[in-house]
C-alpha cells in the first residue's frame, strides 16, 4: 500500500508548494485504487510545515505542482517520490495514479476552446 498526499488549491493541484492551505491524502491499495482519502487544513500556508506533514503521514509519493529545489531534494532525500509540476483537477490527478500513469510535468487539463 502507498500513501499519496497531494497538496491542493481548491480542487486542484495547488501550483505553489510553499502556498497550500488543504492537503489531500489518500492510501493506494495493490491493485492501484484508493482505499482510505482525507483533507487536511493546514493551519498556514507553509512549505516548511507542508513537508513535516509528509513526512508525519508516513507518504511515499507527493503528486504537487511548482515546489522550489530546496524542498523536492529534501522529500526525495527522505525517499519519498515527487511528480512535480503536474496541472490536474484532483479526480484527473487520483485516476491517473490509480492507471500508474501519473509523471512529472503531467498537464491532465481538458480545456474547450471557443472559435
Amino acid at each position: 500500500m502507498a500513501r499519496v498526499i497531494i497538496p491542493l488549491y481548491g480542487m486542484e493541484v495547488a501550483p505553489r508548494f510553499d502556498l497550500t492551505s488543504e492537503v489531500w491524502i489518500g492510501v493506494q491499495g495493490p491493485d492501484g485504487h484508493f482505499l482510505e482519502e482525507r483533507t487536511v487544513v493546514m493551519p498556514q500556508a507553509s512549505a516548511e510545515n507542508l513537508c513535516q506533514l509528509i513526512l508525519s503521514e508516513g507518504a511515499d509519493v507527493v503528486v504537487c505542482g511548482g515546489v522550489e529545489q530546496e524542498y523536492y531534494d529534501y522529500l526525495v532525500w527522505k525517499k519519498n517520490t515527487v511528480d512535480d509540476d503536474v496541472i490536474a483537477v484532483l479526480d484527473a490527478a487520483k485516476k491517473a495514479l490509480e492507471e500508474g500513469g501519473l509523471r512529472s510535468g503531467a498537464v491532465l487539463l481538458k480545456r474547450s476552446v471557443e472559435e
